[in-house]
């Protein structure tokens, strides 16, 4: 069994003990430096991970019903969110944005299976309706769109897991409000220093933050693979 196979049976697994909670099975799936860094600075794209982890990534992706990632990985990447590396289907493409700031020329707009869902708490935007579906929320109390809600809309939308790739503010977010129950993280063999994927997390008691459970890693091409269970101690279980 190659690495691939021992990752997608082991997240099987996971999902499969997964307790039934109205919302969707969430894997944080990103790739940084061995000093945590996943840009030089904020809204800068970099691709740390090589072909291999790029492989597997996609076929993450397969696995999943959706994909999420924020704004800003869509201002800065510009990314498809599509499967195209592996063999199997497109996941649902999902966008937290409060102030639709997603341009019109995105390429998730040219996506051959699925128009974007935006999550937002602005009431629209001309032309945009007719090229996502808009789910305009009111906003938290940091005025971003309510990560609670939105996953409890994404599972009445039939998204039961779902794949998180970033930024840093929707990864926070996730760790934050312990909504993330599984991470797979590609490490690549650079040190960067610069803007980390984690901020704060809203607690320095260590019982207080996420811990990372049954922690496996593994080689693949030039960059390490870490993946586990997380034990969300200060949110939401």
């Amino acid at each position: 069994m190659n690495l691939n196979q021992q990752i997608e049976q082991w997240l099987s697994a996971c999902r499969e003990n997964f307790p039934i909670r109205q919302r969707p099975f969430v894997t944080l799936a990103y790739a940084q430096s061995w000093d945590g860094s996943i840009a030089h600075q904020a809204g800068e794209s970099l691709a740390l991970s090589g072909d291999e982890a790029h492989q597997l990534t996609h076929q993450l992706r397969t696995l999943h019903d959706g994909i999420l990632v924020g704004v800003g990985t869509i201002l800065a990447d510009n990314p498809r969110l599509t499967a195209r590396a592996w063999t199997g289907p497109n996941p649902q493409p999902v966008v937290l944005d409060s102030r639709l700031r997603v341009p019109m020329t995105a390429q998730l707009f040219k996506h051959p299976d699925h128009e974007p869902w935006i999550f937002t708490t602005h009431p629209g935007k001309p032309g945009l309706a007719e090229r996502a579906r808009l789910f305009s929320l009111p906003p938290d109390e940091q005025g971003y769109v309510p990560l609670v809600s939105t996953l409890e809309i994404l599972w009445e939308q039939g998204i039961s897991s779902l794949m998180v790739e970033g930024g840093s503010r929707v990864i926070t977010n996730f760790l934050k409000t312990g909504s993330a129950n599984a991470l797979i993280l590609t490490i690549a063999p650079r040190f960067i220093g610069g803007y980390n994927a984690t901020g704060d997390l809203g607690s320095h008691l260590l019982d207080k933050l996420p811990k990372l459970n049954a922690l496996h890693s593994a080689p693949l091409g030039e960059d390490q693979i870490v993946w586990g269970t997380l034990d969300n101690a200060g949110g939401q279980r």
